[in-house]
């Protein structure tokens, strides 16, 4: 059982891949995903992995099985790692949390950056299929997406915010006395 559950929220392209990462390469942290179910399921469907089909499946899921239903699989899945640090990824509504915050090795940890710098990151990045090509239109109507608007709610429960205005090891450094703060010395 995991002694510590961190939760990552924030709007895309504010840097929880690269928390995540870090944590991994770093503390040896184990990884779920949200949205690494939903493009599970996008895979075996064939079916093309671009924000609007993540919005869609994630959407009808939730309205046939509840709002939970992404809460508890990610909950079984990082109890069941065998690291003792896991980093849960792309939490988006307070009902993603509903399994997790009771668990007294859960922190909820925001991380926070402005929308200019978000759009700058996604496009670069290209993880779904047409970012590489977004407009600054299409950016901020997808920020309006279902699955979007909940997010700054989530983040106000934040135990710690990170902000990522600067460089990506000021943000590793801004990472690391986190989990100096919360007694776990790097590994690696």
């Amino acid at each position: 059982m995991p002694k510590l559950i961190l939760g990552l929220v924030g709007q895309a392209g504010c840097g929880k891949g690269t928390a995540a990462d870090y944590l991994r390469e770093r503390y040896g942290a184990g990884y779920v995903r949200f949205s690494g179910i939903l493009g599970d399921i996008l895979e075996r469907l064939s079916v093309e992995k671009t924000r609007d089909n993540f919005i869609k499946l994630s959407e009808s899921l939730r309205e046939s099985f509840g709002d939970d239903v992404f809460s508890l699989a990610v909950e079984r899945a990082a109890m069941s790692a065998k690291e003792d640090i896991v980093v849960v990824d792309g939490i988006r509504r307070l009902q993603d949390i509903v399994a997790l915050e009771p668990l007294p090795q859960f922190k909820l940890v925001a991380i926070d950056v402005s929308a200019e710098q978000r759009f700058e990151r996604i496009k670069k990045r290209g993880e779904k299929a047409s970012e590489s090509t977004m407009t600054w239109e299409r950016f901020q109507a997808e920020e309006h997406a279902t699955t979007e608007v909940t997010i700054p709610g989530v983040m106000a429960r934040a135990w710690k915010t990170i902000k990522n205005e600067g460089t990506k090891e000021e943000f590793e450094e801004a990472v690391r006395d986190m989990m100096q703060e919360l007694g776990f010395d790097p590994i690696a």
